[in-house]
């Protein structure tokens, strides 16, 4: 549990757009990653899954 007692100070400018980046590039590499994972599993299982019947 967060002590009550803490004081945070706000972030600068500098300090929130460098937060923001970081997240942002975060996000991109997760999403490089998921895109990453799909594409292998679709190349493993091989061209024939894309006309299988459902």
């Amino acid at each position: 549990m967060p002590d009550p007692d803490i004081q945070y100070r706000p972030l600068t400018p500098a300090e929130e757009a460098r937060r923001r980046k970081r997240s942002v590039a975060i996000a991109l590499a997760l999403g490089a990653w998921v895109l990453l994972f799909f594409v292998l599993t679709i190349v493993k299982l091989g061209p024939q899954i894309l006309s299988r019947p459902l």
